[in-house]
Parts: structure tokens; sequence; C-alpha cells
């Protein structure tokens, strides 16, 4: 059985999920020595602010929503994130700019989403401080993404995603500087960056820390 189809952690309710989150586990106790070194580099430089919103569809099986950029945007081609984006000034907290630019992105409607808590804020390397925000929703899923912005919307399972031993450190020279990011290959998806950083993180705050 290969990764893609094996279910090999337990499958948290949305209850359980809300829970932890609500808990408010300080930053410090989700950190690991590298995430700490990365975490203090970043700290001075994140300004712009952003959201995103980590997705999960209430399946037998649930799943986390994830998209693929087209190849033609001037940032982060082609790569895979969650839907979300820059602050608007109309955007009163980051759950409406997670929701708005869901929207935009891929057709999801708002009312439909039920908002489980927010994890702690992601430093980017490219200047965003990002909140990521946990949304639930039950099937139907009807969405339409903007074929500008978005190649493709894929489903992974949650117990795939928050079985530790799927995510890997791996390093590469990235503009000319060597970089340990986090990645969680998935059949051909390759999750990685600050993707795979928010999802770390949740599964880190699930577990208690």
């Amino acid at each position: 059985m290969d990764a893609s189809t094996a279910r090999p952690t337990p499958i948290p309710d949305r209850a359980f999920i809300a829970a932890r989150l609500a808990a408010g586990l300080p930053l410090e106790a989700l950190l690991t020595s590298d995430d700490v070194e990365r975490h203090i580099a970043l700290e001075k430089h994140a300004a712009r602010a952003a959201a995103v919103l980590l997705l999960i569809v209430g399946r037998e099986r649930p799943t986390v929503v994830f998209t693929r950029r087209t190849a033609h945007l001037a940032n982060h081609a082609g790569q895979i994130s969650f839907p979300g984006g820059r602050r608007d000034e109309g955007d009163l907290t980051p759950e409406a700019n997670a929701l708005r630019e869901s929207h935009e992105e891929v057709g999801l409607d708002a009312k439909s989403v039920e908002i489980l808590g927010r994890l702690p804020d992601y430093r980017t390397v490219t200047g965003y401080t990002v909140v990521p925000i946990v949304g639930w929703i039950d099937p139907p899923l009807e969405l339409h993404p903007d074929p500008h912005e978005v190649e493709e919307v894929f489903e992974v399972p949650l117990d795939f995603l928050l079985d530790a031993s799927n995510h890997r450190q791996e390093t590469a020279y990235i503009r000319g500087q060597l970089r340990r990011y986090w990645a969680m290959p998935y059949g051909d998806h390759y999750i990685w960056g600050a993707t795979a950083g928010m999802l770390v993180t949740f599964q880190r705050v699930l577990a208690g820390g």
C-alpha cells in the first residue's frame, strides 16, 4: 500500500479540532530548534498581512482542499497552496480575508464554511505574516476556480497530512541561498514550503504541542 492510500493516523472530528485550536497553545510549545531559528530570522522582515483557509471537507474520510497556481503568475507560479492571499482594506478580520480570497480564487460559498479557529501566524520568506484560518465544510463541495489564478483544485486526506511520518525536512538552493523547508509529497503533488509548514503546525496543535 502506498502513501496515497494508507490510513496511518486517527482522524479528529470537528469538535476536537475546534477545542485544540481554542486552547491557544503558545507558539514556543509548537517550535523545534530549527523552527525557532527560522522564526527569529524572519520576524523582523514580515510586514504585509495575509490569510489562508485550511479547509477541511467532512467526507467519510475527511480531506483538505489545495490549489495549484497557474504557471504564468508572477509570484509562486505552479506552486501548491491553500486558498487565500493578501489582506485588503475591507477585510475586517483574517477570517474575512481568507473567505474573500477563497471565494475569488475557487468560488467557495463563505456561508457554507464553519470557522473552527486559527493557527499561529506564519511568517514567509517573501515578507508576509500569514494567518491560517481552519474551516470545515460538509459535502457536497461546489467550487468554481478562477482559471487565471488556479490551474487545479484537489483534496488530500486529512489523516495523511496529520501523520508526522509524512513530514519531511528537505534542503535546496533557492535564489542562491541554502534553505530548509517542510515537504509532504502526495502522489503527483509536491506540497512544500509555507503550506507544508502550516500543516506541520496544525499537526502539532492537534497533538497538544
